[in-house]
């Protein structure tokens, strides 16, 4: 599909699904906001190349933590590029610890980046695609968003938070040309996933061989961790005229894992 003339906003997109989303929408000719933490040289690299695919590529560096970022970045990219018709909200960091040993900045620091952040893009973007009666909000959730998992106390109920507002926001502005989804993947092999491993073996006391097979890959029927691109596509789809009456939908890409 295409979207040209179109502007997306992806949090967390430096790397990982962010980054394959966000080349997903360039690839189909939007303008596209990136956001994340990163080397710079690293940054300035991703922007060049996703400027190859013949839409605006810019970067915003707006900490997802921090409200009034937040705010400024959404008033900025609306002004620069005269609307924010998409919006993702995938920025989201992990700790792997058990429920008595997690630490509460640590509590807090996920849920202000995991869940908090989606409310404040939200209400700012909102405003704007009511104004031009069109809009495709789509927030990362996770497969953790459906169901739980141990060691995870604060991805889990952030992400179960995301799926919440999803809904609530959805119905909200269901007559207004805008849909709000969440795309609940499984395990991918992003680095933060990655980063998972060793704290979830350490937890666990088994090897990280043994996180990936039995405890990533355990209930995730494909045995196949999902890939950027997938998400990509799916994301893609969201924005079609063809899901134009999806709405408030908590979309499994899984291998199974919640269908068990």
């Amino acid at each position: 599909m295409k979207l040209d003339g179109k502007t997306a906003i992806v949090t967390g997109s430096t790397s990982g699904i962010g980054l394959g989303i966000a080349t997903g929408f360039a690839k189909a000719g939007a303008n596209v906001v990136i956001n994340g933490f990163g080397d710079p040289v690293e940054i300035d690299a991703i922007v060049k190349d996703l400027q190859g695919h013949g839409g605006s590529v810019v970067y915003n560096g707006a900490d997802m933590s921090k409200p009034d970022q937040i705010s400024v970045m959404m008033n900025d990219m609306e002004g620069e590029f005269g609307a924010i018709d998409i919006l993702v909200n995938n920025a989201g960091i992990q700790l792997v610890e058990p429920v008595e040993n997690f630490p509460p900045e640590r509590w807090d620091s996920i849920i202000a980046i995991n869940m908090n952040s989606s409310f404040h893009t939200v209400r700012a973007a909102v405003p704007g695609m009511k104004k031009r009666g069109w809009g495709r909000i789509i927030n990362i959730a996770s497969a953790h968003g459906l169901i739980a998992s141990p060691y995870k106390s604060a991805y889990v109920t952030a992400k179960h938070g995301v799926v919440g507002l999803t809904k609530t926001v959805a119905l909200e502005v269901a007559q207004d040309g805008i849909t709000c989804n969440a795309i609940c993947p499984g395990y991918v092999l992003t680095p933060l996933v990655e980063k998972q491993i060793p704290d979830t073996a350490k937890a666990r006391g088994i090897t990280e061989e043994e996180v990936k097979r039995d405890v990533m890959l355990a209930s995730q029927w494909t045995k196949k961790f999902v890939t950027v691109e997938q998400l990509a596509g799916v994301a893609l789809f969201l924005c079609s005229d063809a899901a134009e009456n999806i709405t408030g939908i908590a979309l499994p890409v899984d291998g199974g894992w919640t269908a068990s």
